[in-house]
Protein backbone atom coordinates (compact mmCIF):
# COMPACT_ATOMS: atom_id res chain seq x y z
CA UNK A 1 0.00 0.00 0.00
CA UNK A 2 1.03 3.20 -0.68
CA UNK A 3 0.13 6.36 1.16
CA UNK A 4 0.52 9.80 0.29
CA UNK A 5 2.01 8.13 -2.90
CA UNK A 6 5.33 8.26 -1.34
CA UNK A 7 5.96 4.85 -3.19
CA UNK A 8 6.52 4.98 -6.87
CA UNK A 9 8.63 3.51 -9.53
CA UNK A 10 11.55 5.58 -10.55
CA UNK A 11 10.17 7.54 -13.20
CA UNK A 12 6.61 8.10 -11.89
CA UNK A 13 5.52 11.71 -10.91
CA UNK A 14 3.18 13.20 -9.12
CA UNK A 15 0.28 15.47 -10.79
CA UNK A 16 -3.21 16.16 -10.30
CA UNK A 17 -5.63 13.30 -10.70
CA UNK A 18 -8.89 14.89 -11.51
CA UNK A 19 -8.99 13.99 -15.11
CA UNK A 20 -7.69 9.87 -13.67
CA UNK A 21 -11.13 10.30 -11.07
CA UNK A 22 -13.63 11.88 -14.30
CA UNK A 23 -12.41 8.78 -16.75
CA UNK A 24 -13.79 6.74 -14.28
CA UNK A 25 -17.25 8.08 -13.75
CA UNK A 26 -17.16 9.62 -10.22
CA UNK A 27 -18.96 12.32 -9.46
CA UNK A 28 -20.70 13.82 -6.01
CA UNK A 29 -23.68 16.05 -4.77
CA UNK A 30 -22.75 19.28 -3.83
CA UNK A 31 -25.32 21.68 -3.35
CA UNK A 32 -25.54 25.52 -3.82
CA UNK A 33 -24.07 27.06 -0.81
CA UNK A 34 -22.30 23.91 0.05
CA UNK A 35 -18.39 24.04 0.66
CA UNK A 36 -15.93 20.86 0.17
CA UNK A 37 -13.42 21.36 2.64
CA UNK A 38 -11.34 18.17 1.99
CA UNK A 39 -10.92 14.91 0.41
CA UNK A 40 -9.12 11.65 0.32
CA UNK A 41 -8.90 9.82 -2.58
CA UNK A 42 -7.86 6.15 -2.16
CA UNK A 43 -6.98 4.74 -5.66
CA UNK A 44 -6.26 0.65 -6.99
CA UNK A 45 -3.37 1.02 -9.66
CA UNK A 46 -2.65 -1.89 -12.14
CA UNK A 47 0.86 -1.42 -12.74
CA UNK A 48 2.62 -2.21 -16.05
CA UNK A 49 3.81 -5.62 -14.48
CA UNK A 50 0.11 -6.37 -13.66
CA UNK A 51 0.80 -6.24 -9.85
CA UNK A 52 -2.09 -4.54 -8.00
CA UNK A 53 -0.71 -1.50 -5.89
CA UNK A 54 -3.18 0.41 -3.29
CA UNK A 55 -2.10 4.40 -3.70
CA UNK A 56 -4.13 6.90 -0.90
CA UNK A 57 -3.66 10.83 -0.71
CA UNK A 58 -5.46 13.88 0.86
CA UNK A 59 -5.85 17.23 0.47
CA UNK A 60 -3.52 19.56 2.27
CA UNK A 61 -4.84 20.82 5.60
CA UNK A 62 -6.64 17.38 6.58
CA UNK A 63 -4.80 16.51 9.74
CA UNK A 64 -4.38 12.43 10.81
CA UNK A 65 -7.08 12.84 12.75
CA UNK A 66 -9.53 13.77 10.16
CA UNK A 67 -8.35 11.45 7.87
CA UNK A 68 -8.71 8.26 9.94
CA UNK A 69 -11.92 10.31 10.72
CA UNK A 70 -13.50 10.33 7.73
CA UNK A 71 -11.93 6.42 6.36
CA UNK A 72 -13.65 4.84 9.91
CA UNK A 73 -16.73 7.00 8.63
CA UNK A 74 -16.85 5.81 5.06
CA UNK A 75 -15.88 2.37 6.00
CA UNK A 76 -19.08 2.51 8.64
CA UNK A 77 -21.28 3.60 5.55
CA UNK A 78 -20.10 1.24 3.47
CA UNK A 79 -20.88 -1.50 5.43
CA UNK A 80 -23.95 -0.41 6.69
CA UNK A 81 -26.84 -1.67 5.37
CA UNK A 82 -29.17 0.65 3.27
CA UNK A 83 -26.00 3.20 3.28
CA UNK A 84 -23.77 1.92 0.52
CA UNK A 85 -23.57 4.18 -2.20
CA UNK A 86 -24.12 7.42 -0.42
CA UNK A 87 -21.74 10.19 -1.33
Amino acid sequence: MSTEDDTHEHDAETKPIGDLIDSLGIGSTVSPGELVSGAIVILKVVQADGSTRLSMTSSDGLGWIERAGMLRVAEQLESTTGFAGID
